[in-house]
């Protein structure tokens, strides 16, 4: 999905704002046979809650697919970066937080918050391993070329994971390469990719688009092109956009 199609994604949620999500259950509809539940997600590998995001997002999916089986939902991954100023080679994540966060106390006051919510979907954050703040550009060409050639889903799993649970260096081609065999794809053809500007302009092209169209922060979730959503909602919020963005679809 190019920036276009990512701008209106996010211009038909803007168009249908007007329906809030609830914390209340909606009607249910029947899913006509020619609709589907597609799912666009603005996110970064180093947002701790896009991570959660994710996790929460997949309980979701677990209770759509009980309530419309006959559905396989088509999500999709768009690049934001946080930092977009770091460096290439990324920096010392010390010196980063206290930039950030003013130090150390700070950062583990924030991120306790954070760790308490990984619990509850089983990430097990350990921010003090961390040594890097990485840049996140060449990460997210890599999910790109992953939504392309395979399992994109995947790609995002094996960043996240190696990031907050393995506290790898995502600013290190080698790592990367090594993170997209670990996903299942061709070590080789990623290193290529890596060392070429492929898929640069694709990234910073969605980046601009989720700029223009008002994203400020991530996880950002679009339910066929109709609902919006902002943050790592828990499984029940998300799951009622979805019911909601399907009668948007129903009713046109």
């Amino acid at each position: 999905m190019g920036a276009a199609t990512l701008r209106a994604a996010c211009s038909g949620a803007a168009a249908t704002a007007g329906r809030r999500v609830g914390s209340g259950h909606s009607s249910r509809p029947v899913l006509p046979e020619e609709l589907s539940l597609d799912i666009d997600i603005i996110s970064d590998v180093v947002c701790p809650w896009c991570f959660i995001g994710k996790r929460r997002l997949e309980q979701a999916l677990a209770l759509w697919r009980e309530r419309h089986p006959e559905d396989e939902p088509q999500v999709r991954w768009h690049p934001f970066e946080l930092n977009p100023q770091m460096p290439a080679a990324g920096m010392d994540r010390a010196q980063y937080l206290a930039d950030k966060f003013g130090g150390p106390q700070r950062a583990r006051e924030i991120y306790a918050r954070v760790e308490a919510a990984g619990r509850e979907v089983d990430i097990p954050f350990d921010f003090s391993r961390m040594q890097v703040q990485p840049n996140t550009l060449n990460a997210h060409r890599l999910i790109a070329w992953a939504g392309a050639t395979g399992d994109q889903g995947a790609m995002v799993d094996a960043l996240f994971d190696g990031y907050f649970l393995e506290a790898r260096n995502l600013a290190s081609t080698e790592v990367l390469v090594e993170v997209a065999g670990a996903a299942g794809f061709d070590r080789e053809v990623a290193g290529d990719l890596l060392a070429s500007d492929e898929l640069m302009d694709h990234v910073r092209k969605e980046e601009d688009t989720a700029h223009r169209i008002g994203v400020q922060g991530v996880p950002f979730f679009i339910f066929n092109q109709r609902v919006a959503l902002s943050g790592a909602q828990p499984a029940e919020v998300l799951v009622d956009a979805m019911e909601q963005s399907l009668m948007a679809l129903t009713e046109e």
